[in-house]
């Protein structure tokens, strides 16, 4: 795969964490002497990875962006999970029913990556897009995704439905997002395995991938009030989720 230029201080310290083999060679502005920054690169150097000092406008020249908080790194990124993983995944045993986030048809790097970082703090077990009609993993979605595309696999599948159905399968419940939705968010069985599934703003889940759901949600809200971004939209029922199992969690006996 080929190398990209991974930047900011939580995506760089997650490839560290989790690949540090993969972090080819570093770039660290001098002036940031803070003590989070002066560690990142003590580590770095420890790894044995190459540091370069550098200064802020060349770190931008690089990164292509100004967002890159004093460090960039030239990165060999994993090789995304496929269909074949997600029965591995379906079945890890950490405690906690499985829990997925599907995206259909979401095209901007920003939204994945704010999907990613919401689904990560969740506890799903990653987040499913289709080859096609989807955002890549670019370094600004790693910037967005804050250190969760280091830590949550993205399982990038041919054909989403079918990726549905194999879940479906294994004994997982498939939920749609839409504003149409019989069954209001807060009212669903989430405490059982499940794929959450949300497509792109405007368009919404394609009819084929509607056909796979079990029932579609919506996330009740205020009237005429417009939809939520894809990426809030995919916290709160993510997080819905993780409130409905702690309260399973929390009861006696």
């Amino acid at each position: 795969m080929k190398t990209q230029f991974l930047y900011g201080f939580h995506p760089v310290r997650a490839a560290l964490d989790a690949h540090p083999e993969r972090i080819l060679e570093a770039w660290v502005d001098p002036t940031r002497t803070d003590s989070r920054m002066a560690e990142l690169g003590r580590r770095l150097q420890e790894a044995g990875i190459p540091v370069h000092p550098a200064s802020a406008r060349a770190l931008e020249r690089k990164a292509g962006t100004p967002q890159h908080q004093g460090v960039v790194v030239r990165y060999r990124p994993p090789p995304p999970a496929g269909l074949n993983d997600l029965d591995g995944l379906a079945g890890e045993s950490d405690g906690a029913p499985a829990l997925f986030l599907a995206l259909d048809g979401v095209t901007d790097p920003h939204n994945l990556g704010a999907c990613m970082r919401s689904a990560h703090a969740a506890g799903a077990r990653a987040v499913i897009v289709p080859r096609p009609r989807s955002a890549p993993l670019t370094p600004a979605a790693r910037k967005v995704a804050s250190g969760a595309a280091e830590r949550l696999p993205l399982v990038v599948v041919p054909n989403l439905t079918q990726a549905l159905e194999r879940l479906k399968g294994g004994g997982l419940w498939v939920w749609g997002l839409a504003a149409e939705g019989a069954m209001r968010l807060y009212e669903a069985p989430l405490t059982r395995p499940c794929v959450l599934v949300l497509g792109a703003e405007g368009r919404g889940l394609r009819s084929g991938v509607r056909k796979r759901c079990d029932g579609l949600l919506r996330i009740p809200m205020a009237a005429g009030a417009e939809s939520l971004n894809v990426s809030v939209a995919a916290g709160v029922a993510l997080f819905e989720a993780v409130r409905q199992r702690s309260m399973v969690a929390a009861r006696p006996g």
